[in-house]
């Protein structure tokens, strides 16, 4: 991965404050957006605003993108200073409801800007301030005022998602997975998807040290998997110093080892399966984030494995099969299938890290952070540089 990243993600970030981030799904299981939570460590944590706008400017240049600052102190700094690009925020009822906000609020929409309201109201909001609102998130269950587009969160698992849609919600934030796949009693045995059954073989080959044109001919069944994959290469967030033309061009560039890593990519975001979408959204911010965390480990190899690792931690939903049975066809390093199979190793801390950045969980965020002694500051600026890549690469 390239380390030319935004001036403003290269040092420690907001240190008083958890970063947590899931994606806004809409009813077509496509990806409409990512929530970033944002939540004080210490009710008196003291946050570096103009710091927190270039993080925010640095990460989604074009804004859009749905932020959820929690605590008064937080919300209150960002709705008088909110960015400069466009942006959802949410504002719990409550704030909403406030006369003393109503002309923070109001000035919201003028400026480009849109509240998402979070939580009912006790009474109607005055005109002005109900005119900054399109969309309330609420909790499973509630249903939404008139004139307001209902949003579900904090669901996890792919049956919550489905009841969410069913109750009317248009768009739901949380995550279709929710612990280990486990098969349903009964199932029987899961084929891999022929596009995908490509890539496995070609990852094998390629872990046998094959020669180039035996993989390139592999890689010629499925044009489009090529095509995808010269894609990434050339991407922003690669930054290879030339245009990689061809598969054997890119061995020459990266040498086996290295294209181990984009083939796991390719793995974890070439479904064809609509529904699919989020698990590969949470896979590639996953590998992303554990490559980030890697970023100061003296071993390149260790950076990959990481990379493999975080990507792979979903491939168990994606392909529908326990890991214990997936990793018997699929090579990964032995470190890589401690952490899967096993749940230890030494990347195993590092997974239930991102796993409590993605349940915005600020007390496991705590104890692992603890655990692998990192300060927030350091992990949000891993999250932030994580999500900025993945957005050049999507």
């Amino acid at each position: 991965m390239s380390d030319n990243v935004p001036a403003a993600l290269d040092h420690a970030i907001l240190p008083g404050v958890a970063l947590g981030y899931a994606p806004v799904i809409d009813r077509q299981h496509a990806i409409a957006g990512t929530r970033l939570t944002l939540v004080p460590l210490r009710a008196d944590a003291r946050i570096d605003h103009a710091e927190l706008l270039d993080a925010l400017a640095a990460t989604w240049p074009s804004g859009g993108e749905l932020i959820n600052p929690q605590g008064e102190a937080l919300l209150a700094a960002v709705l008088a200073q909110p960015p400069a690009q466009p942006t959802q925020i949410e504002v719990p009822a409550f704030i909403a409801a406030d006369p003393a906000h109503a002309a923070t609020l109001a000035a919201l929409k003028s400026a480009g800007h849109t509240g998402v309201l979070k939580g009912l109201p006790q009474a109607a909001l005055p005109a002005e301030v109900a005119a900054v609102f399109k969309q309330v998130v609420l909790e499973p269950g509630q249903a939404a005022p008139a004139g307001l587009t209902l949003v579900h969160a904090g669901v996890r698992g792919a049956e919550a998602i489905d009841a969410s849609f069913s109750a009317g919600a248009s768009a739901v934030i949380g995550w279709p997975m929710d612990g280990p796949f486990e098969a349903a009693p009964g199932a029987g045995k899961t084929e891999i998807a022929a596009d995908l059954q490509v890539i496995v073989e070609l990852m094998s080959r390629v872990d046998q040290g094959e020669d180039v044109e035996r993989l390139e001919q592999t890689l010629k069944r499925d044009p489009s998997l090529a095509f995808k994959l010269l894609r990434y290469l050339n991407s922003a967030a690669f930054g290879l110093p030339v245009e990689v033309s061809s598969f054997r061009h890119a061995i020459m560039l990266l040498g086996y080892a290295r294209m181990k890593r984009w083939l796991a990519l390719l793995l974890t975001t070439a479904s064809k399966d609509h529904s699919m979408r989020p698990i590969m959204y949470g896979a590639l911010r996953r590998g992303l984030l554990m490559e980030e965390f890697a970023h100061n480990m003296s071993e390149r190899e260790q950076r990959d494995e990481m990379f493999i690792c975080g990507l792979f931690s979903l491939l168990d939903h994606m392909l529908k099969q326990p890991f214990e049975k997936l990793l018997q066809s699929i090579p990964v390093p032995e470190r890589v299938r401690q952490a899967l199979v096993e749940d230890s190793g030494p990347y195993q801390p590092y997974l239930q890290l991102v796993q409590a950045l993605e349940a915005e969980s600020v007390f496991d965020y705590r104890d692992c952070a603890d655990a692998l002694m990192l300060g927030a500051g350091e992990i949000n600026a891993c999250v932030l540089r994580a999500l900025h890549k993945a957005a050049q690469l999507e």
